[in-house]
């Protein structure tokens, strides 16, 4: 080891210190130290005006407390390099045991660079813990996207809403909130991790209260079941604030999946939907069979008939019909009901009542008769054509038998002339 001198003396408060960053920020001690160590090296090409020195390493003592700058050169016969090379001869001062190839280190830390590295120091350490702060965040919420966390109402700007999360704020754009709600600072809420986006300062966290993935985070803590697995929710369809059905199925045939989301009592479904501030929820069973899962997605209209009209990857069309009294219902308002069945299905569902049904069968059974004026006025003109032409047609065959009684006559008479000549 290299004959130390001039190393500078910190004592153990930055130690201290990078302990109790350690505990507040979660920054790593190990960080801290690279980091000053890298500040060093930073410091001394700029004081020595040296921009490439590869063999230039700062290394601290953390018994005694103190710091210094070394630079690593190979023993060699002949030197060639002074800044990288160092001979047998001045080598065996530094270290006797050392040998031809082997590597001595240097101190070179320059006198009086106590200050310049303080400085040097500090603005490196202060980039860097900024930059650790920012790592650590970044990676514990991108393994939270996706996931449900509960933070603080801290205020709203220009429309969103900023929420505390632990380490950092979280912005909830007005398309992530439920429509009517007041969002008041100060209190707690549960929101959906979306998305989380790098930035040169902290990562911005984007959360929502409006995603339907809410609702299978809340029923996951909620219905053990579902945690065990044993019960699969299969799809979700939320209009937030207004109204979700979710559809599941269990996959033990003794456990009722619509009876383990209710809970004893509908205790579990209560309290998931006063999280969801007395959101309406409807939970139905998911089926294999297009009609049967159609039939429960339309609850809690009751169901006639359920006609599939296409069944293929692009479209999925299916034509229900369901009593009179029904229809309203069916449908929902504002065409909410029937809406949510298509996302929660992903069939375009055409909802009719029995009585419409029965008038468009009737209407296909007749055939009803429409009197045409210009089609009869145009088929007079063709037939009075017709009888026009038919009538010259005759005319000129009368024309015709006409002359050839007089050819015929012309000729009898001539032979009669000839007879006559002839007795004579």
């Amino acid at each position: 080891m290299a004959e130390r001198y001039e190393m500078i003396k910190i004592g153990t408060a930055l130690f201290e210190a990078c302990e109790e960053l350690e505990r507040e920020r979660g920054i790593s001690k190990d960080v801290l130290i690279a980091s000053l160590c890298d500040a060093m090296v930073a410091a001394y090409k700029r004081h020595m005006h040296v921009k490439e020195a590869t063999n230039i390493e700062a290394i601290l003592d953390e018994q005694a407390g103190e710091i210094g700058v070394f630079s690593t050169k190979l023993v060699v016969k002949e030197v060639e390099d002074p800044e990288t090379q160092i001979s047998l001869k001045d080598a065996k001062e530094i270290d006797e045991d050392v040998e031809l190839d082997d590597e001595v280190k240097i101190e070179v830390t320059p006198e009086q660079f106590g200050r310049i590295a303080a400085q040097t120091a500090k603005q490196v350490i202060t980039q860097r813990i900024r930059d650790a702060e920012r790592n650590n965040i970044l990676n514990e919420f991108l393994e939270k996207k996706g996931t449900l966390v509960t933070g603080i109402i801290q205020r709203v700007e220009n429309r969103n809403v900023i929420v505390n999360i632990g380490k950092t704020d979280a912005i909830m754009p007005q398309r992530e909130q439920i429509p009517r709600e007041y969002y008041k600072p100060g209190n707690r809420i549960r929101v959906f991790v979306l998305n989380v986006k790098e930035t040169n300062r902290l990562p911005q966290v984007i959360v929502s209260h409006a995603h339907a993935e809410i609702v299978r985070e809340l029923f996951d803590l909620e219905v053990p079941e579902i945690e065990d697995g044993i019960v699969e929710i299969k799809s979700i369809a939320r209009e937030a604030g207004y109204r979700t059905k979710l559809a599941v199925w269990s996959n033990d045939p003794e456990v009722d999946s619509v009876g383990a989301c209710i809970g004893p009592r509908g205790s579990r479904i209560q309290t998931i939907v006063s999280e969801l501030k007395n959101e309406k929820i409807d939970i139905v069973r998911w089926s294999p069979d297009p009609v049967e899962y159609i039939v429960n997605a339309i609850s809690p209209a009751r169901v006639v008939s359920v006609d599939i009209m296409t069944d293929d990857e692009d479209t999925k069309d299916a034509l229900v019909v369901v009593p009179d009294d029904q229809l309203s219902l069916a449908i929902g308002r504002e065409g909410q009901n029937v809406r949510l069945a298509h996302k929660l299905t992903g069939w375009k569902i055409d909802i009719k009542s029995v009585s419409q049904m029965e008038r468009e069968e009737a209407n296909a059974q007749s055939t009803v008769y429409k009197y045409d004026e210009q089609a009869d006025a145009d088929y007079e003109e063709q037939t009075a054509n017709d009888d026009e032409l038919q009538q010259e047609i005759e005319e000129e065959m009368n024309q015709q038998a006409i002359d050839e009684d007089d050819f015929t006559t012309e000729e009898s008479s001539d032979a009669n002339e000839e007879e006559s000549s002839v007795e004579e």
